[in-house]
């Protein structure tokens, strides 16, 4: 397996390419933004796209997916509790952006706490809600490496001051799904390094173990 992290737009949001070298068989986790550069690094690479997978619907999160999707023609998964979110920039958050609101066509497929497969990937999708309603958190567990969005980062965790975040469910998610899995997983999250469970259990100033 072969991941590609660039951060993209305005915040530098982590959008993920997520591949098998000789398939070419790609997943887009988290096209936020600068598509070209995404598009680019597909190119590139010369990869089929098989799914465009979103951990939540902020703004920072599905800047670049409209272009994306058409460029690929791949399906777009997304939770439920944020399809709406796509379209109302008061949910996205893009509301308080200075002429800059981000709006993006429906969802094509529910994400659910479930094993998933998309072109030969076994993913199974946490629901860990608290930044927003519908956050979930894809786990690939043959290559240990977990995909969380805004839920947890290297010291440090998602905000709960937007729409719907809860500090509470926040802390529930990820103590009781994400410092659950193997320690030696790698976190990949929405914004800045990746980590590994063992070390926010350790060193999270938030949430210690």
């Amino acid at each position: 397996m072969e991941i590609i992290a660039m951060p993209v737009g305005l915040v530098q949001a982590n959008c993920y390419i997520i591949y098998k070298e000789e398939e070419k068989d790609a997943l887009v986790i988290d096209p936020g933004g600068e598509p070209e550069k995404i598009i680019e690094a597909i190119e590139n690479n010369q990869l089929h796209v098989k799914a465009i997978l979103l951990t939540h619907a902020h703004f920072d999160h599905i800047g670049g997916l409209d272009s994306l999707r058409e460029f690929t023609n791949a399906p777009v998964y997304l939770h439920k509790n944020e399809w709406s979110w796509l379209n109302q920039p008061a949910l996205n958050g893009s509301a308080k952006l200075m002429g800059q609101t981000v709006t993006a066509l429906a969802a094509d497929k529910e994400l659910k706490e479930a094993s998933l497969e998309i072109g030969g990937f076994s993913i199974e999708i946490l629901h860990t809600p608290g930044h927003s309603p519908g956050s979930v958190s894809f786990v690939f567990k043959e290559d240990n490496f977990a995909v969380c969005g805004d839920v947890l980062f290297q010291q440090g965790i998602g905000r709960t001051d937007l729409a719907e975040g809860n500090i509470n469910t926040l802390e529930k998610s990820i103590r009781e799904k994400l410092y659950r899995l193997p320690g030696d997983l790698t976190i990949l999250p929405g914004h800045g390094p990746a980590t590994t469970i063992d070390y926010e259990k350790k060193n999270n100033p938030f949430f210690p173990v």
